[in-house]
């Protein structure tokens, strides 16, 4: 023991030699600490809304179909889904086909991924509004919302 004792205090403490045991002590507290136990749970997920093909043109008392997919960018359960909209141009009715009428603002939750609407023209105006769908997360909006804008110029009831 007296050997191992002896040989320690032979060691030469260098200016370099103690800055280095310093840092690595510093380093090493530092990357125990620095860890946490806390789950990272991801409130947000990722998609996109696909929709097809529909007419740009509408006449007063006109109805247009609306077909939408949403596709997420992963495979989560438990992921619920509202829908909202906007009307800023025209006057007209959004409408969930086998649904309820969509009220400006107030949101919808969505009981599929794939859905339709339909817009009904009150007027020969041109019409513009927006509908947003958002991601719904343990009955909490998330940040995740896709937003897309719909434009139909007047048509008159002869075309």
């Amino acid at each position: 023991m007296k050997t191992i004792l002896n040989r320690i205090g032979a060691i030469r403490v260098t200016p370099a030699r103690f800055f280095g045991f310093w840092a690595v002590l510093f380093a090493l507290v530092f990357s125990l600490t620095s860890c946490s136990d806390d789950l990272d749970v991801q409130q947000s997920y990722p998609f996109t809304v696909e929709v097809m093909p529909y007419a740009d043109k509408i006449a007063n008392g006109e109805t247009v179909e609306l077909r939408f997919e949403i596709k997420p960018e992963g495979n989560y359960t438990n992921t619920m889904y509202t829908i909202r909209y906007f009307q800023y141009e025209g006057n007209g009715s959004l409408k969930m086909v086998d649904g309820p009428v969509l009220v400006n603002n107030d949101r919808v939750l969505l009981e599929s991924k794939t859905f339709r609407l339909t817009y009904t023209a009150k007027s020969s105006d041109a019409h513009k509004f927006l509908v947003v769908v958002e991601d719904l997360c343990n009955g909490q909006h998330t940040s995740s919302n896709v937003a897309m804008t719909f434009m139909f110029n007047s048509a008159s009831n002869d075309e």
